[in-house]
């Protein structure tokens, strides 16, 4: 059944046992089946079938998000088209703009190319693309010599792969060719016996020894490898006329060493013992002592005095960092388009906190983001806007993963609390069979209690209700007394709005 088709089911049942009145009400709650909010103007914000399971809200662009989680989840922009697809993300994702598509089973089937109906500006520069990984790779350009197909093992050609301009195959391992700079290097069988011809020249059988070297370019010679190796590498075009190669020499594990202009580093025993020295383009020396254990490096605007795991203390181009007792504590400050920050995090992400002040206004109130995992997350913007919720298992690690946001932190919502200002706040409880708000610009506060029980206060009046309105009691503005009332519930809602509800 398509979604929107379900969503139209259930509200229609849910409908059903909630007949209309002329009272406006923010939250029409007849939890589990649906739960209901609007916004001051009357017009739905979201709307909430089965607990968390179903939902539909309006995004701050225009358009809706609404899902079935975790098994779907569909995201729509201002004119009605589809954006976004999800199902039991990250198993499949599905994106498309108004010239191109993509989409992807857990990034091993991906396809992409132009929308049907790309604009004129746009037409034949999205290309179509298919690829089972690690099976078949496809792309079709529309022009021979860029579009490609390959089946592996058996034969293919894959073009711009891997940094490769070319890689072909046949019967892969048996034979391989690959191209990149005008050189063109065959395997045969994959990886053992190489020959490279064209632009450079080599030969190689692996690991004993190879060598491969571009005149003017570079040479390479292996033994062993990873064991031994003296590579040469000749300057840039752009480098200073006289200006000696780069030499690279390793007898592993006893010397390693690469020089080149004010540039030197050597290891001793590698990779324990070791020092590097830098003059140019910026002043840097390191010793290491037992690496990774113990590090002292001092420079142009770098620092590092490390005693792993006991304590580090580093300081790289104004990203200042201690480790204490790595991995328990982790306190990094750094500075980045016009924003403080301050971060401190306790065995990885078990617990992490984010401070950011504005420093071009200093006297602002930070803002701020906490987690402890798998229990708590909150988030405070500085100026009135908090959010929390536990239990948090995702945010920590998915910090900007809106498909997570709506997909899979919902269904941990035990316990959930959004104030957009001050005085302007809403708690929810187990999905919102729970729920109290508090709106000071308008006027009001309400407490639910699912479709079993309901506080509301507004303007001087207050209602009690049962059944959402099957009987209670209201007491008007300018009258103490309580006036018995029945059948008297909520009223249906308009459809959708642009207002959000994050």
């Amino acid at each position: 059944m398509p979604l929107r088709r379900l969503l139209v089911c259930l509200g229609l049942a849910a409908g059903s046992l909630a007949p209309a009145r002329a009272e406006e009400s923010n939250e029409s709650n007849t939890w589990p089946v649906r739960v209901v909010q609007t916004d001051a103007a009357g017009r739905q914000t979201s709307t909430a079938w089965a607990g968390p399971l179903v939902f539909q809200k309006a995004t701050p662009e225009g358009g809706h998000v609404a899902g079935l989680r975790p098994l779907y989840l569909e995201r729509t922009d201002a004119t009605g088209r589809r954006t976004e697809v999800s199902s039991l993300y990250p198993l499949f994702t599905y994106r498309a703009d108004a010239d191109s598509y993509t989409w992807s089973v857990f990034n091993l089937i991906n396809r992409s190319g132009g929308a049907k109906d790309a604009s004129p500006k746009t037409a034949g520069v999205y290309h179509e693309r298919f690829d089972i990984w690690p099976l078949y790779f496809s792309r079709n350009t529309g022009d021979p010599a860029t579009s490609y197909r390959g089946l592996l093992p058996v034969i293919g050609t894959i073009r711009n792969f891997f940094g490769y301009d070319r890689f072909s195959w046949v019967v892969f391992p048996l034979y391989t060719r690959v191209d990149k700079h005008d050189a063109t290097t065959t395997l045969a069988p994959w990886p053992i016996i190489r020959v490279t011809r064209g632009a450079e020249h080599g030969f190689a059988i692996w690991p004993l020894f190879g060598w491969r070297e571009r005149p003017d370019t570079f040479q390479q010679r292996y033994l062993l490898w990873p064991l031994m190796w003296n590579n040469t590498i000749q300057p840039h075009d752009d480098d200073p006329a006289g200006t000696p190669p780069t030499h690279q020499v390793g007898f592993i594990p006893f010397y390693t060493r690469e020089t080149r202009p004010g540039y030197r580093d050597e290891n001793y025993a590698w990779p324990f013992f070791g020092n590097t020295d830098r003059t140019t383009p910026y002043r840097y020396h390191e010793t290491r002592y037992l690496w990774p254990f113990f590090v002292q490096a001092e420079g142009d605007q770098r620092v590092i005095n490390r005693w792993g795991p006991f304590y580090t203390h580093s300081v790289i181009k104004g990203y200042d960092k201690t480790w204490i007792g790595w991995p328990v504590w982790r306190h990094a400050e750094w500075e980045e388009d016009g924003v403080a920050q301050k971060q401190n995090t306790v065995l990885f992400r078990v617990y992490s906190s984010l401070e950011q002040r504005s420093l071009t206004n200093p006297a602002a109130a930070p803002a701020t983001k906490t987690h402890l995992w798998p229990l708590f997350s909150g988030w405070n913007n500085g100026a009135g806007r908090r959010q929390y919720q536990l239990p948090s298992p995702f945010e920590v690690f998915f910090p900007r993963n809106d498909i997570i946001r709506d997909t899979w932190t919902p269904l941990f919502a035990l316990y959930r609390y959004d104030e957009l200002a001050p005085g302007e706040n809403r708690t929810s409880l187990l999905w919102d069979a729970i729920t109290w708000e508090h709106r000071a610009a308008e006027g009001r506060s309400a407490f639910h209690l699912g479709p079993l029980f309901s506080v509301e206060t507004r303007a001087g009046e207050k209602r009690l209700a049962l059944g959402n309105g099957l009987l209670g009691l209201r007491r008007t503005a300018g009258d103490g007394a309580w006036h018995f009332f029945w059948l008297d519930f909520p009223s249906k809602r308009a459809s959708l709005s642009t207002a959000t509800n994050r």
